[in-house]
């Protein structure tokens, strides 16, 4: 079954967006309208997306301050740009902050959804996430919430479950706290970075017999999850 893409439209021209949002859900796509960048933020931070439209001018926070935002959190989601500029400045800053493709106004909805569908075949493989891990000797198995050990079974609750996927994706790379808050918690508050605090302990307890593994604070930045020796 081929998997649905959910939208993220951020466009500040609330008569271009309705119609854009409108002719994407026609397609097939279900789309989200933000009329502002700050309000594309919190609402990707909130809601899991597949695809971004990103208008360039936008109020608050523009459609390149929003992209900086949105790859702190994902590095893979499909970006496309939307803009009235056509200068080359712009367009080679969109693709330094890791946008996909780019698309000058005015322009045909027939070549916007094309433009999509070919990002979308593109990322394909890249946006297929791994539910397994092996870690030292330690299986992970997400989606059961199961990690095995040569010596026991630990079933980990959702929040250690995700927490583990996001340092198994960045083993042997600093995950950065805000990152996992914002996935996770929805919120990089002290309260609940001291909660996060309180599963990198659990977790570490989970590892202690492999003294390979080594789930690192790297200050003022993050964690790690490191395997002496590789897996």
């Amino acid at each position: 079954m081929e998997q649905i893409t959910k939208v993220l439209l951020a466009e500040d021209d609330k008569n271009l967006g309705t119609i854009l949002k409108a002719y994407l859900e026609a397609k097939g796509f279900p789309t989200e309208l933000c009329v502002n960048g700050q309000e594309a933020m919190e609402k990707f931070k909130r809601e899991d997306f597949n695809f971004c439209i990103l208008d360039v001018m936008m109020p608050v926070m523009d459609g390149f301050a929003l992209a900086k935002e949105i790859r702190k959190l994902d590095k893979k989601v499909p970006l496309l740009f939307l803009t009235a500029k056509s200068m080359q400045e712009d367009k080679i800053k969109g693709f330094e902050l890791g946008a996909d493709d780019y698309l000058s106004k005015p322009f045909s909805m027939e070549e916007l959804l094309m433009r999509m569908k070919a990002i979308i075949r593109r990322s394909a493989e890249d946006t297929v996430r791994a539910t397994v891990f092996q870690i030292g000797q330690y299986s992970f198995d997400y989606n059961r919430q199961i990690l095995t050990g040569p010596d026991d079974e630990n079933k980990l609750t959702s929040k250690e479950a995700e927490l583990l996927r996001l340092l198994c994706e960045n083993m042997n790379h600093v995950l950065d706290r805000s990152v996992a808050l914002n996935k996770i918690w929805f919120d990089d508050s002290y309260f609940n970075a001291r909660s996060m605090d309180v599963y990198i302990t659990k977790l570490r307890k989970f590892f202690k017999n492999d003294p390979r593994i080594d789930l690192m604070n790297v200050h003022g930045i993050g964690f790690k999850l490191v395997v002496n020796g590789g897996n």
